[in-house]
């Protein structure tokens, strides 16, 4: 990882432990457990260079530890708020994704560290993050109407040549 993700990943983690979302996976027994996280707005506020303003997302998380590994699953729902690339208004997006996480799959440096905690505020946040299109406009006529009246006189009307 480069280290503005490293610095941004400790400190993360460091916000994080103020919580209780962090499981120290070593403390709990064998078997499954179910847990319920809430991202709002206070949340993403503490999150600098996040594309997400805010939002309120939901999360189920339901973790299957064994003996040697664990598995976990991660259903997310909700709204998030980001800026419309079109007019710079904010936008809303639904979120609604599900994951499946496999120990062996995982890399130690992401959501495990090496004292075997699973931050899964971390883990909703970044299954948010990949829900978000990488184009994000208002569906048609939803735009700020000012930027939109702007964006217009400044199109060619002209037809483009055909290459030949």
């Amino acid at each position: 990882m480069c280290d503005f993700c490293c610095n941004f990943a400790a400190d993360f983690a460091l916000m994080s432990e103020q919580n209780n979302n962090i499981i120290d996976l070593s403390r709990l027994p064998i078997g499954v457990h179910r847990f319920d996280i809430q991202l709002n707005d206070d949340f993403f506020s503490r999150i600098e260079k996040s594309e997400i303003l805010g939002g309120e997302v939901s999360a189920t998380a339901t973790l299957n530890l064994r003996e040697d590994d664990y598995s976990l699953k991660i259903a997310v729902h909700g709204i998030v708020r980001v800026v419309c690339d079109r007019c710079l208004d904010t936008m809303s997006l639904a979120i609604d994704d599900e994951q499946e996480i496999f120990s062996e799959d995982e890399d130690p440096d992401e959501a495990m560290s090496n004292s075997g905690k699973l931050d899964l505020e971390w883990l909703v946040y970044e299954i948010a993050s990949i829900n978000i299109p990488l184009v994000h406009c208002h569906p048609e006529g939803g735009c700020n109407p000012q930027m939109d009246l702007l964006l217009q006189s400044h199109l060619c009307d002209e037809p483009e040549p055909e290459d030949n």
